[in-house]
């Protein structure tokens, strides 16, 4: 039996309830054309399967997108409802472009059980497409973790699935990252994975099962692992423990939950109006951009076009888009402005 058989015999079990510091034009022409070329070794010669980590290796920012909407859903207006479009349908589209990084998609943080099924038969028809996670890596968003044996049991499937990364969301403790980045990690490597279970993964990475489980480990905690950690800090608490946060070994890109702080940020005064404070909100992203610089993390920001020059300057260097015109101008905007 094909690994990708084998692993939806287990999303089925699952679902029926089992369970820059490179600053913008930083650098000469000369240095990025030495950290291009550094990067694109690394991933020719075999050094590197995740190119996310090839770019962080060589202080170049990282750009995606999220995967394209499958479709569907209610009609607005006189507008019929949005046409549903089968895996293969939503692969095409994902690689009819080429300039994202990887390929996000947030769509487990509203309900695991329910979005990973058809994760799962994305990933599939990206792979049946011709993509690689040296190609196209994934990043997944997660729910927050509540509890840690049953997010445990969530990572680990999510790793199955061929991912090359995953986001933790309103993490609000080190202690809560921790348990995060020990899922992501096999039982022989020190973690809470268990040893041996694979999925699918080797085969979206290209690799056979031998390699999968010597490179399947995370970085920078160890330096040769090809898996990458996102933590989100969006919450009061989260604010408050930020620097004990960023001193977790192991966490690859820390980010402010830009959209959820703007809501932590907006009251509702004596007249009924909602009242945003800007100065606050930007307080909070900024305490997180300090503790990246602080402890060394690589920091990450949700940027538009009207935004992504100042994050960049500031010192934020992975970036998050919509699909669509909209991301794709702000990937541009952030490739010309870093000469990638």
């Amino acid at each position: 039996m094909r690994p990708r058989h084998r692993f939806a015999i287990l999303t089925a079990a699952l679902a029926a309830g089992t369970m820059w510091t490179t600053a913008c034009g930083g650098a000469d022409t000369a240095d990025g054309e030495a950290e291009a070329d550094e990067m694109a070794s690394a991933l020719e010669d075999g050094a590197r399967l995740n190119p996310l980590i090839a770019l962080h290796e060589a202080d170049e920012p990282v750009f995606g997108l999220y995967a394209p909407r499958p479709g569907g859903g209610p009609a607005r207006g006189d507008a019929p409802p949005p046409p549903v479009k089968t895996p293969s349908e939503r692969a095409a589209e994902t690689l009819g472009y080429t300039e994202s990084d990887y390929v996000f998609d947030g769509s487990m943080e509203g309900g695991f059980e329910e979005a990973l099924p058809a994760f799962v038969e994305f990933a599939e028809a990206l792979m049946d497409a011709g993509a690689t996670a040296s190609t196209n890596p994934l990043v997944v968003k997660m729910a927050k973790i509540d509890d840690y044996e049953q997010a445990a049991l969530e990572v680990a499937a999510q790793l199955d699935a061929g991912v090359s990364g995953i986001m933790f969301v309103e993490v609000e403790s080190a202690e809560e990252a921790q348990a995060g980045l020990d899922a992501m990690r096999f039982e022989s490597q020190g973690g809470t994975r268990p040893d041996g279970e694979v999925g699918m993964g080797p085969e979206y990475w290209g690799i056979d099962e031998d390699e999968y489980l010597e490179r399947a480990d995370l970085w920078p905690v160890n330096p040769e692992g090809e898996l990458i950690s996102w933590v989100i800090v969006e919450s009061a608490e989260g604010l408050e423990n930020v620097r004990e946060i960023a001193a977790v070994p192991g966490i690859g890109v820390l980010w402010p939950g830009a959209g959820t702080l703007r809501g932590l940020f907006t009251t509702t005064d004596a007249d009924g109006e909602r009242v945003f404070d800007e100065e606050g909100w930007e307080g909070a992203i900024q305490s997180v951009l300090s503790a990246c610089q602080e402890f060394d993390v690589p920091c990450g920001f949700p940027a538009n076009a009207s935004d992504i020059e100042m994050r960049m300057e500031q010192g934020f260097s992975v970036f998050v888009m919509g699909w669509g015109d909209a991301g794709f101008e702000t990937i541009d905007m952030g490739r010309s402005l870093s000469g990638r």
